[in-house]
């Protein structure tokens, strides 16, 4: 199997793709206004319930830069959510590399576009087993899959793509971008690649931990098996 290994990179890139969804909702309001004001011709990629919170945030102006990611895919959501942006052309979007001609015929050729932000964070498992009387049932159904792919993904590709996990980062990205035309540096991408695999592992501990103190007993209770 070939590997992608890379030897040319910008470090500056301008972010003109973003791609939000996001459990935690705090700082969108200021977020969305800035990246708007930074890059007018920014596009921003969502769903469910975050494109909603956008959306309301962005008023008149979401039709010019917001996007339903079923409407860029091509694909509706699943009921309940289940699968929104487990899709092919998202993770080429994430994962192309700059100069990678094969990745550049195969945005042309799927009618995708590289996407420069991923501003994702996850289901809330730790505080709803922190909760009195969860079942191992509603535990298991606030397993994240899409947002920790989207995080890892965003983060492994440091080179190009800003991974954006924690709502108390908005304020020195929004400043950065500022200050650098709209751009990303590597340093700063670097920074947010680490943090974000910070998450992801602290949260997929919190599962393990949690299913590993379980009773056999609590686990078929939840269900009828026939």
């Amino acid at each position: 199997m070939g590997m992608n290994i890379v030897d040319r990179i910008d470090d500056r890139v301008k972010v003109n793709h973003v791609l939000i969804s996001v459990s935690d909702k705090s700082g969108l309001d200021e977020l969305i206004p800035a990246l708007v004001r930074v890059n007018p011709s920014i596009r921003i990629f969502s769903t469910g319930g975050t494109f909603g919170a956008i959306e309301k945030i962005l008023g008149d102006a979401a039709e010019k830069h917001l996007v339903q990611v079923s409407d860029y895919t091509g694909q509706p959501e699943t009921q309940g959510g289940l699968v929104k942006t487990l899709d092919f052309k998202i993770y080429l979007g994430i994962l192309t590399e700059t100069y990678n001609d094969s990745h550049k015929e195969d945005l042309k050729r799927t009618a995708a576009v590289p996407i420069d932000m991923v501003v994702v964070n996850l289901y809330p498992f730790a505080s709803t087993v922190a909760k009195e009387g969860v079942s191992v049932e509603e535990a298991r159904s606030n397993i994240d899959i899409g947002g920790p792919t989207m995080v890892r993904a965003s983060a492994k590709n440091y080179l190009r793509v800003a991974s954006v996990v924690n709502p108390s980062d908005y304020g020195t990205l929004v400043t950065a971008l500022e200050s650098n035309d709209g751009a990303t540096d590597l340093a700063m991408r670097y920074d947010l690649a680490v943090k974000a695999f910070e998450h992801t592992a602290t949260y997929d501990r919190h599962i393990a931990d949690y299913l590993a103190k379980q009773a056999p007993e609590n686990v078929s209770g939840c269900y009828n098996a026939s």
